[in-house]
């Protein structure tokens, strides 16, 4: 009995200096690795740790994990850029851009960006820390980022506004401890991360005085952005055609194109003939709505029987069920090359997001490996692909007003927006509207830049695009940087 109470004591030691299921406010752990990155090697430091939040008192409420990657070769840290990263959701980590897109390693998947098994990580050949060092950032409940003062109402951090308010005080404190205030400064977000990054411009801005290079908007939102009515239901089709043509269901005239030369074309007739058609309503011409509805058809792969239905105004949850039913197949949301099989081929929509499902079965095993593992960071908290941070206010978004304000404001800052065009969340068209909206007046026009790309949500998921899409980064990064003594002024 004896023998069986020390021996309970030693695990009881053990498991407690190995590990906590509540999360240290502060905390760290440096581990080194060297990348070979564009045929040279680059070493490098990763430091995975907890950082507090503070509320107004300076008492400790919540504390945020981050990954911090730094080249350590570099001694000019003043003129080294620095990316700070965020996801999406809200509620998601960031460990999507962290494990497939721009840091030193990747998740195991196939060239097109399914799941293989064994699970694991490999080196990311592409990635942009050659050019510059990188932060991913877990908002709170999100990852291991976790509130810690039970008093501290949810509403301090759920929602829009706050969001970006407790993130900037954070980024703060992370850019000093660092000696970061010199460095050129890039954030990146992907999703619902484009409407924090693009409120963070500005904020960053006026309430910490820190200044922007350039902002990347990965698969953006529509940035509180009014298009509601006949503009939503308008902006959809050509989203529709590149799904439909990746699928091989379009006609065989259109099919034959190559996607890239047929879809200015469907944008145009969008703009030029879908909009007016749908704005006019129950008072368009009878023939008229019937001759929009045989070319939207061709244009989308599903029957113009079935868009008169609609009153040419097809919903995206509809299109994902309809395109392959005949086939027995859905198509997904966030990316539409991905295939889901439903209980019954009737119905208005899918069972299921078939591409999110083959993303957590990849990245799952892939970041809680990656954390305990390779970078060292030992904790028993459960790593949170999706947290719970509803209900998140949405109200007063005025982000995408915001952004524009801050390129206002800083004459270095630039804008660059990367998208697929099989992504049915937020779909390219829509990112493209958000662009010509972001500054109705044209007068920033050549600090904006949008590229495009084969895949969808995520698509540097795709091992073809994961290349071109980070080397667009680096191009943006380095047109983006001044020259030594340039002034910012217009």
């Amino acid at each position: 009995m004896k023998y069986i109470s020390v021996l309970l004591i030693l695990i009881l030691i053990g498991y407690t200096g190995y590990a906590q299921r509540v999360l240290e406010g502060e905390s760290a752990v440096t581990t080194t690795g060297t990348v070979t990155i564009k045929g040279k090697p680059v070493p490098y430091t990763a430091t995975a740790g907890t950082q507090p939040v503070w509320n107004a008192d300076g008492k400790v409420i919540a504390s945020l994990f981050y990954t911090y990657y730094e080249r350590s070769d570099i001694r000019d840290r003043a003129s080294r850029p620095l990316i700070i990263s965020f996801n999406g959701g809200p509620g998601s980590a960031s460990v999507w851009m962290h494990i497939a897109y721009t840091g030193p390693k990747i998740l195991e998947i196939d060239s097109e960006g399914y799941p293989v098994q064994p699970y694991g990580i490999k080196d990311n050949p592409h990635s942009v820390l050659d050019v510059a060092d990188i932060v991913y950032i877990d908002p709170v409940n999100t990852g291991y980022s976790r509130i810690l003062d039970k008093d501290t109402k949810r509403e301090e951090f759920f929602g829009v506004n706050a969001d970006i308010k407790y993130l900037a005080e954070w980024l703060n404190t992370f850019v000093s401890r660092r000696n970061r205030w010199q460095s050129p400064k890039y954030l990146i977000g992907e999703s619902y991360g484009t409407t924090r990054v693009s409120g963070l411009a500005l904020e960053l801005q006026n309430a910490q005085w820190m200044y922007l290079n350039g902002v990347i908007l990965v698969s953006p939102t529509g940035l509180g952005i009014e298009r509601g009515g006949p503009v939503e239901a308008a902006n959809r089709l050509p989203y529709f055609t590149a799904a439909a043509w990746y699928q091989k269901a379009l006609p065989p005239d259109l099919q034959k194109r190559d996607l890239t030369e047929l879809l200015p074309e469907v944008e145009e007739y969008t703009i030029n003939e879908v909009l007016p058609a749908i704005a006019r309503g129950g008072f368009l011409d009878d023939a008229k709505r019937k001759q929009v509805a045989t070319k939207m058809a061709q244009y989308s792969g599903i029957a113009d029987k079935v868009i008169l239905q609609h009153n040419l105004d097809v919903p995206t949850a509809f299109f994902w069920k309809e395109l392959l039913r005949d086939k027995g197949y859905t198509v997904g949301r966030l990316d539409s090359r991905y295939l889901g099989i439903d209980r019954k081929d009737a119905g208005e929509r899918p069972d299921y997001a078939a591409e999110l499902t083959s993303w957590l079965h990849s990245f799952t095993p892939a970041i809680n490996f990656y954390l305990r593992e390779v970078l060292k960071y030992k904790t028993d908290v459960k790593y949170n692909m999706f947290g719970p941070v509803n209900p998140w206010d949405r109200s007063n978004d005025n982000t995408g007003v915001n952004l524009r304000q801050a390129m206002a404001q800083n004459p270095y800052l630039k804008v660059m927006f990367q998208c697929g065009y099989f992504d049915g969340a937020t779909t390219y068209f829509e990112a493209k509207y958000t662009m010509w909206q972001l500054d109705p007046s044209g007068k920033f026009r050549d600090r904006f830049r949008f590229e495009g790309y084969r895949s969808g949500h995520m698509m540097y998921l795709r091992q073809e695009d994961l290349a071109t899409a980070n080397e667009h980064i680096r191009d943006f990064i380095l047109k983006s940087t001044p020259k030594k003594g340039e002034p910012a002024k217009y």
